[in-house]
């Protein structure tokens, strides 16, 4: 997963108990997620101006996160609290990403030597 991924749009509308299992529904408040990753809501906004997540909106205006954008931001808060600054563990975060993308790609499909390599989601 990289954190550009585009999720499905669908055109019908779903409440939050049909998306009880969807890991990229925005089922969390910014007090929430931040309460969940045991950080601040400052941290959270510093990851949207980062690029590496990008909340959807309640009605309201109110960033709203999923469990994807939750791990990711549980992985940077891990380099971060190791003492990598904010910009550098979120590109670790993107590139290890890219890494894993690139390696179950190769392993789904050999490239042959006549065939261009498809580009990576993300780069």
């Amino acid at each position: 997963m990289t954190p550009e991924t585009p999720r499905p749009e669908s055109s019908e509308p779903q409440n939050a108990a049909e998306n009880l299992d969807d890991d990229h529904y925005p089922a969390y408040t910014m007090g929430r997620a931040a309460e969940m990753l045991n950080t601040t809501a400052a941290f959270l906004r510093s990851l949207g101006e980062a690029k590496l997540i990008e909340p959807q909106r309640s009605p309201g205006g109110h960033r709203r996160y999923s469990r994807d954008q939750l791990r990711l931001a549980a992985r940077v808060r891990k380099l971060v609290d190791e003492g990598i600054g904010m910009d550098a563990a979120c590109r670790i975060v993107t590139l290890e990403d890219q890494l894993q993308e690139a390696r179950d790609l190769n392993a789904r499909t050999p490239p042959t030597p006549d065939e261009p390599h498809p580009p990576l989601q993300g780069v």
